[in-house]
């Protein structure tokens, strides 16, 4: 059985690009702040979804309890980690994965 494709039109498959761009953003960056220390995957890395709420600033710790982990969220509640904390998580977290304030990570290619 042979596949039937339209006269004229072109597939592009990007997952050859795609894993060279993952490979190239580099390996998790480990931060410490007020005795916690807590590792963060390159931004990039996040599905679409939540790079969208972190670039608007939506539920930043739900954000960071995906990707940090549940139980390294409840050592941040318990240092007494602030709203200016949080916004200096997320400002050096997306600094370090190359993303622009103000910029989502999703356009960034554009």
């Amino acid at each position: 059985m042979t596949s039937s494709k339209p006269a004229g039109r072109e597939v592009v498959s990007l997952d050859a690009r795609a894993k060279q761009r993952r490979e190239a953003l580099g390996e998790p960056t480990t931060f410490e702040l007020k005795g916690v220390e807590f590792v963060l995957p390159p931004f990039q890395t996040l599905p679409m979804d939540l790079q969208e709420r972190v670039a608007s600033r939506e539920d930043a710790l739900g954000i960071l309890r995906i990707a940090a982990g549940a139980d390294i969220v409840k050592d941040m509640i318990g240092a007494g980690y602030t709203i200016d904390d949080m916004e200096l998580i997320s400002e050096e977290w997306m600094a370090r994965s190359g993303v622009e304030p103000g910029e989502s990570a999703a356009s960034s290619g554009s």
